[in-house]
């Protein structure tokens, strides 16, 4: 009768074993992930500027978030990273915007090591005090069985208008002297996540 029970436990512990390894958390490599953003000046003049510091992580219930930190992002020119710090983001008072999502995890678990596959991601975008909802398009390859690479398929346009950001804008085209600053960015980004186990 003991024997049976045993072999019982064992079956149920192998059955369960592919749900429990499928059930990693995953979390952002700051050092391997980027996220871009291009602003347009002068109608047809486009810079591409980013931010040095994302974390977050995708958990085994499915839930994603991304936090950008704001104070991080780099133009290439010292004063203007510091005006858009200032003027633009006001750190002092929203230091990150926040991405979050919903993505079953098990489309990790059914990829093969360096297979794709595109979605199509419906988020919540928090920045400046606004939440908004966007769409991604996404890839997700698979590089390792414990690390993988979300990419976007094509930019998002966001429109500053949609989080309170004209007198920011504003005010750093008054201050650069300049005719005009876009109201659409284009923003696009590459993020490596690892399991935390």
């Amino acid at each position: 009768m003991k024997i049976i029970k045993y072999v019982q436990l064992l079956l149920v512990l192998v059955s369960l074993t592919p749900l429990v390894a499928g059930a990693n958390d995953w979390i952002v490599v700051p050092e391997q992930s980027q996220l871009n953003f291009i602003s347009v000046k002068k109608s047809n003049v486009a810079e591409v500027h980013q931010f040095k510091s994302v974390s977050g992580q995708w958990d085994s219930k499915g839930e994603l978030i991304v936090d950008i930190d704001l104070a991080t992002v780099e133009t290439g020119i010292e004063i203007r990273n510091q005006r858009m710090r200032e003027l633009l983001f006001d750190v002092s008072q929203f230091s990150k915007a926040t991405l979050k999502s919903f993505i079953d995890v098990q489309v990790i678990d059914e990829l093969t090591i360096s297979e794709t596959v595109s979605l199509i991601v419906t988020a919540q975008l928090s920045l400046h005090g606004q939440i908004r909802p966007v769409e991604l398009t996404v890839r997700v390859t698979k590089l390792s069985s414990d690390k993988i690479l979300v990419i976007s398929d094509k930019p998002t346009i966001l429109n500053v208008a949609d989080f309170d950001l004209i007198a920011g804008v504003e005010q750093l085209r008054e201050v650069a002297k300049l005719p005009s600053i876009s109201h659409a960015v284009p923003v696009s980004f590459y993020l490596t996540f690892k399991t935390s186990n």
